[in-house]
């Protein structure tokens, strides 16, 4: 799990970001996507995450890394050649939000209030632990047999000497977490990841990545472990009110960003997923060029001289 240090610049990159798409609200349309391209380029490149939830739980996942990874997209302007059912995307994306501030986000600050520090990292731990699972599974699959060997060898450890998991022993025998999934897996086969799509309950996704989530199902221990009711049900309500109480503090570096925010997840989630596929390395783009990631140095620098120059005035 990332420290307060991370967490920490990843909140300047949003506020760095966020200012500089103000100071801009006013050019044409030119402007606005260069203003996304811009953004874009200042993406960290991805560190290792603390997992991927089961199917139902992915719109959880993505909002997380969508919200502390701000900085990855700035707004889009026009029609987006990656998501040709944005109408329909909306309308789920609209739903997605409602069941959310209706019912998961009040449901998760209450437990956030109630259950201390240890237990829920604990229970994030124990889920985590299935994660492992399917992520090692992934590693071999894409060939990656040191990644596949650090993995395994944490659920190993951690269902045996971590209790189930419930104590991460591998992250301190010094052995790497890493985030495969099957969707990634298809993507380094060679497939497309097809038009954007918003599901309903899940978020974020693709055709690529829909028919990953199969996978995804098929190779999580829960359910396998808790089949029947009413104890499955249990073990999903806890996973995903645990896992939502964990984003609550970011959820103010979402809130307030001026922008569209149907299109700020998208671009990120679309950014996010070809950084993962190639472990943080994507291919040149069109113009042959990597886009360049700035540093926070770097980024303050530009407001600074952004803040030394008059604003014009919205007509």
């Amino acid at each position: 799990m990332r420290d307060r240090g991370d967490s920490s610049r990843i909140a300047a990159r949003f506020v760095a970001v966020k200012r500089h798409m103000l100071k801009h609200a006013h050019a044409d349309c030119n402007g606005a996507q260069a203003s996304l391209e811009t953004a874009v380029a200042i993406i960290p490149r991805p560190i290792t995450t603390t997992g991927r939830m089961l199917p139902i739980l992915r719109a959880w996942r993505f909002t997380a890394l969508f919200t502390l990874c701000a900085a990855l997209a700035a707004c889009a302007t026009g029609p987006n050649p990656r998501d040709p059912y944005e109408p329909f995307n909306r309308s789920v994306f609209k739903f997605n939000d409602a069941v959310d501030s209706a019912v998961t986000k009040p449901i998760a600050k209450g437990y956030k209030a109630v259950a201390p520090v240890p237990v829920r990292t604990g229970v994030s731990n124990f889920f985590h632990n299935f994660l492992d699972v399917t992520t090692a599974i992934n590693d071999l699959l894409q060939a990656k047999v040191g990644h596949a060997a650090s993995d395994a060898g944490r659920v190993l450890i951690n269902s045996t000497i971590g209790f189930f998991g419930v104590f991460d022993v591998a992250t301190r025998l010094g052995l790497d977490k890493h985030n495969e999934d099957f969707g990634q897996t298809l993507g380094v086969w060679g497939f497309k990841s097809g038009p954007y799509l918003v599901l309903p309950f899940i978020g974020p996704s693709s055709a690529r990545d829909g028919i990953g989530l199969v996978g995804d199902y098929f190779t999580d221990p829960e359910f396998y472990l808790f089949p029947h009711p009413p104890g499955n049900y249990v073990v999903l309500g806890v996973r995903v009110i645990n896992f939502r109480s964990n984003l609550l503090g970011a959820d103010q570096f979402f809130d307030v960003a001026a922008v569209d925010r149907y299109s700020f997840l998208r671009d990120a989630y679309l950014q996010l997923r070809r950084n993962q596929i190639y472990d943080g390395n994507p291919p040149a783009d069109d113009t042959g060029e990597t886009p360049h990631r700035k540093t926070l140095e770097e980024q303050e620098k530009e407001l600074e001289l952004d803040d030394s120059a008059p604003t014009p005035r919205v007509k």
